[in-house]
């Protein structure tokens, strides 16, 4: 099948049809996700929280996106990618934003970025749409403002702060933006962007009248034991079978009944029965010998020095 493309993702909101959408970091990942019918996978700066171990997705970098988004992008064929614009990748400038989505979009190869911000972005949003980038939005929670907001916090929860957030996802429509993800915002306040926005609105931790939701991977399979969001649902426990999976491989290479014969190569028995008649030569002549070590250096190969005992 053909790759799903933004317009089809509008049309989506159009029919009445929910937009399921999952992360995705590597390329094994990527084609279970694909083969069970994703019409969009994200390359999320999440990556920095479940794949690197950092307590926020601030360290993540522009290579890293690229790196990921490559591995993602080759083991899809329907779904259609989106990459993170990580920190510092679109909060100088319009012109460093389009630097960085026109160097994802070259050498990742994904069909669309994705940004923080509303209305303070939609220049960029603007200026990305015009030159031929798909582009989806973020506003609600923005992780890479979790130190200006304080922590990992529902949003919008205000009349001024609602207002703001409506006036953010209108800022984006405008600018071009084909669909927005809102995270931790009200459900009732999501069920009121859905109902006047024009563009498709996907929820995490917005309740469930948004028109698609989207959720990190590896809390929907129990894959990241740190911290569970209470907006996510378990829907397989992989992390345990892991672990139960690992645990019997150290019994029973520990117990030798791993691997069999099953898992050996074989070769031909007049072969190894010539090798065991050998004569073997002195390990110390073959390795060791002053001979041996003078053959080496002669090469240009000096072998390491044995330090003394203590």
């Amino acid at each position: 099948m053909a790759r799903v493309t933004p317009d089809q993702i509008r049309q989506m909101k159009a029919r009445g049809e929910r937009i399921p959408m999952l992360t995705a970091y590597d390329y094994p990942t990527a084609q279970i996700l694909d083969a069970a019918g994703l019409p969009m996978l994200l390359v999320g700066d999440s990556l920095g929280m479940v794949i690197l171990g950092h307590p926020t997705t601030l360290p993540v970098t522009v290579d890293a996106i690229i790196h990921h988004t490559q591995a993602v992008v080759r083991g899809t064929e329907h779904a259609l990618v989106i990459a993170d614009l990580p920190f510092g990748a679109f909060q100088v400038s319009t012109e460093e934003t389009m630097r960085s989505a026109v160097r994802i979009m070259k050498e990742a190869q994904p069909q669309a970025v994705k940004l923080e911000g509303g209305r303070r972005v939609a220049a960029s949003v603007k200026a990305l749409t015009e030159a031929g980038i798909p582009v989806m939005g973020h506003v609600g929670l923005t992780p890479q403002s979790v130190n200006v907001i304080g922590g990992f916090k529902v949003q919008g929860k205000t009349e001024a702060a609602a207002r703001a957030l409506l006036d953010d996802v209108a800022a984006l429509e405008e600018a071009g933006a084909f669909a927005v993800v809102l995270e931790l915002v009200p459900a009732e306040l999501a069920r009121l962007v859905t109902e006047r926005s024009g563009i498709p609105t996907i929820g995490i931790g917005a309740g469930p009248y948004c028109d698609g939701e989207v959720q990190v991977v590896h809390d929907i399979l129990g894959l990241f034991p740190d911290f569970t969001p209470r907006h996510t649902r378990r829907f397989a426990e992989l992390g345990v079978a892991m672990r139960e999976a690992a645990q019997a491989y150290v019994a029973e290479v520990r117990e030798r009944t791993f691997p069999t014969e099953a898992q050996s190569a074989k070769m031909d028995a007049t072969v190894i029965a010539a090798l065991r008649e050998e004569q073997p030569q002195s390990s110390i002549q073959a390795s060791g010998s002053p001979e041996s070590q003078a053959e080496g250096q002669a090469d240009g190969y000096a072998p390491p020095k044995v330090p003394k005992s203590r």
